[in-house]
């Protein structure tokens, strides 16, 4: 049986089922969340359990009857379940309850493909949508089939539905070599970061944490944050220079969910890779919430998918505004290095703290010395103050400039070399 599909329902059924065969079930609250940030209207919430899924309609036949009576009585055009369907159970239940079904998966890579803003974003959004979509293509264009018998029916062809899996194969492949192509580009500019030694902090969590709020308060920046799941999904980067430190560049990253779906992961592994091949890792995290401990470990599963699970880390207990004793402060082990801070993106209070354990935290040497220019010398002394590298600054009666300056090694001997100068040619004091 076929019938068209609606393009989009807003008006939909949710359903969740508690499974004794599943080691770590999904979150009914989560899935809520996430059908109401892809712009769905929940009219009704069925729960169930049931030792194992059904394998025609991962449901039961009571269950199932129970859905089709919501769809009917809430007039809903769209079941969304918070499980991973399989292609035949989603056409079993499409055509059995007359409107569009929808998995966890597919959810997902809707609100994806609504958030995404840059040409790269579409793209890797766009290939996973067409990696879950192969599963699913149906026989539903017999009438084109020209492998059966007949006069005039006879010879070589092919079915629409091999025609269709063609041109998904043929795009997949396409997508593939740009997104290659944007990953060396990536690399050629991690190179270039490397080269320049410019440390690369980057921030990730699990989603709706506050780390474009955190991110935005930091750099000065406008990156889009909202209190919804997965608002950012293109990688952002901003330089910063820090006192004592010098140049960082600091990069927001798509939020981290429960069973992130593979195909997910796999087609944003360029941008996650930012996230790998990070100096020092951020890890954001929402201290209001209940599952907040759960959603540390889950987040530290991607990482390790993705192989950052070895990185520094800096734990970012963010929100404590929502706390009942909110206080901004840094925890540190007994060595005094730090390890946690407590801080408010919204208010922005403990982010002084968080810049100071930044700087403690990340590699490299730090120069604090006193220097003796020549007012020939003048364009080392202007890139110092544009580095805000100067302390103090006095002019002695013979003109000579003496200055009290404060940064990182690499970033001083880059200045050197930007303004033509060798360290002979500087009298220290």
């Amino acid at each position: 049986m076929f019938f068209e599909r609606p393009d989009f329902g807003e008006r939909a059924v949710l359903v969740h089922l508690k499974l004794n065969s599943e080691t770590e079930p999904e979150d009914p609250r989560e899935f809520e969340e996430l059908v109401i940030s892809a712009g769905g209207d929940p009219v009704e919430f069925l729960t169930g359990s049931r030792q194992s899924p059904h394998a025609k309609f991962f449901v039961g036949t009571g269950k199932l009857a129970e859905i089709s009576s919501a769809v009917r009585s809430c007039d809903a055009e769209l079941v969304i379940f918070n499980h991973n369907l399989s292609p035949s159970q989603e056409r079993n239940l499409e055509a059995e309850l007359k409107c569009r079904v929808l998995d966890r998966t597919g959810l997902i890579l809707d609100i994806f493909a609504q958030r995404a803003r840059t040409h790269e974003g579409k793209l890797q959004v766009e290939l996973a949508q067409l990696q879950h979509l192969s599963s699913r293509l149906v026989r539903g264009w017999t009438h084109l089939d020209r492998e059966k018998g007949g006069i005039g029916m006879r010879g070589p062809g092919e079915t629409q539905l091999e025609s269709d899996r063609r041109m998904v194969r043929e795009r997949i492949q396409t997508i593939k070599k740009r997104l290659e192509k944007v990953r060396k580009q990536r690399g050629q500019s991690r190179r270039s970061r490397d080269r320049a030694e410019i440390p690369i902090v980057s921030l990730v969590g699990y989603t709706n944490a506050g780390k474009s709020t955190l991110f935005n308060n930091l750099t000065d920046s406008d990156v889009f944050a909202a209190d919804q799941l997965f608002a950012t999904l293109d990688p952002t980067m901003r330089r910063l220079d820090i006192p004592e430190q010098g140049s960082v560049i600091f990069a927001d990253t798509v939020g981290f969910i429960s069973h992130l779906p593979h195909r997910l992961v796999n087609a944003f592994r360029a941008t996650l890779e930012e996230a790998a091949s990070a100096t020092l890792l951020l890890h954001v995290v929402d201290a209001a919430a209940e599952e907040r401990n759960i959603n540390i470990e889950r987040v530290q599963a991607v990482l390790k998918e993705i192989g950052a699970h070895e990185l520094p880390t800096l734990v970012v207990y963010n929100k404590i505004d929502l706390l009942d004793d909110p206080y901004a402060r840094i925890e540190r082990d007994a060595d005094g290095t730090p390890e946690a801070i407590w801080l408010s993106a919204q208010t922005g209070e403990g982010l002084n703290l968080l810049l100071e354990a930044v700087t403690q935290r990340l590699p490299g040497v730090q120069l604090h010395k006193y220097l003796q220019l020549q007012p020939t010398q003048g364009a080392l002394r202007a890139a110092l103050y544009n580095h805000k590298a100067v302390v103090s600054e006095n002019i002695d009666a013979q003109g000579m400039i003496n200055l009290e300056v404060k940064l990182a090694e690499s970033d001083f001997l880059r200045l050197l070399k930007v303004s033509g100068l060798k360290m002979q040619d500087l009298v220290t004091l």
